[in-house]
């Protein structure tokens, strides 16, 4: 008998060991894997900053001129359609949009496969001047890269600093930007992402996100406003992390 037992404790310890290495493989490729991307992602990057020109127009006000040279960023890439900066944030990237929402979740702004994805447009959207609310998403990295950053503007320091309160959104028909009037965490859900408003709809739909916002930020809506989202993922894709802006 105690050599039956033994046995069994010697293959309960091996099945243990089995499933210890099994799980330390599976990280360290993982590591491996979430390493090489971020290199790469890194890399990509670089190529974009040759896309983009940056000149400080008053240090005092420190007021910035943005140059963006869209047609090299669209030889990386056909989908690029915008050029977004969220200040006092690692926000600062070119959007893309395609016919989905699912493809730039995992890909890159190359198009190679990468769990960091790229920030982008709901497929929804127009950019021809009707769009009431463009959405863009993108993921909530560990490294601050992508929307890592979004969560910064949950915060007191930045929502309590006027400066950091415009956001700068760039397309070739030019720089326009949205003034900040709703942050806040609310679990997964589609509603703040309508792009599609009939009758009131949309009065109704500016009030609702207005009164979420953690901040009252003092920012008058009405129907003939057209508004900038800002969205991702928070406690492991359980709730959703939100920016609104409004167009001045």
């Amino acid at each position: 008998m105690e050599g039956k037992h033994y046995t069994k404790k010697n293959i309960f310890i091996t099945i243990i060991q089995i499933i210890f290495i099994i799980c330390i493989i599976c990280s360290s490729i993982y590591i491996i894997k979430w390493i090489i991307e971020n290199k790469k992602t890194k890399e990509i990057s670089t190529k974009i900053e040759d896309a983009v020109t940056i000149m400080q127009v008053d240090t005092e006000e420190k007021e910035e001129e943005y140059n963006i040279d869209f047609e090299k960023l669209q030889e990386l890439n056909k989908d690029v359609c915008a050029w977004i900066k969220v200040k006092n944030t690692e926000i600062e990237y070119p959007i893309v949009k395609t016919t989905d929402n699912d493809y730039y979740i995992k890909h890159s702004l190359d198009k190679t496969r990468n769990s960091a994805g790229w920030p982008f447009m709901d497929y929804k959207n127009k950019l021809d001047g009707t769009d009431k609310n463009i959405v863009i998403y993108g993921h909530n990295r560990k490294d601050r890269s992508m929307f890592g950053s979004l969560d910064t503007t949950l915060k007191e320091e930045w929502y309590l600093n006027e400066d950091n309160l415009e956001i700068i959104f760039i397309t070739k028909n030019g720089k326009e930007t949205y003034e900040v009037f709703s942050n806040y965490q609310v679990l997964n859900e589609d509603y703040y992402i309508t792009t599609n408003f009939k009758d009131n709809e949309f009065t109704k739909f500016i009030k609702t996100i207005k009164n979420r916002s953690i901040h009252n930020y003092r920012v008058e809506l009405s129907e003939n406003d057209s508004i900038l989202t800002l969205s991702t993922c928070a406690n492991n894709n359980k709730y959703r992390m939100v920016l609104h802006a409004k167009k001045k």
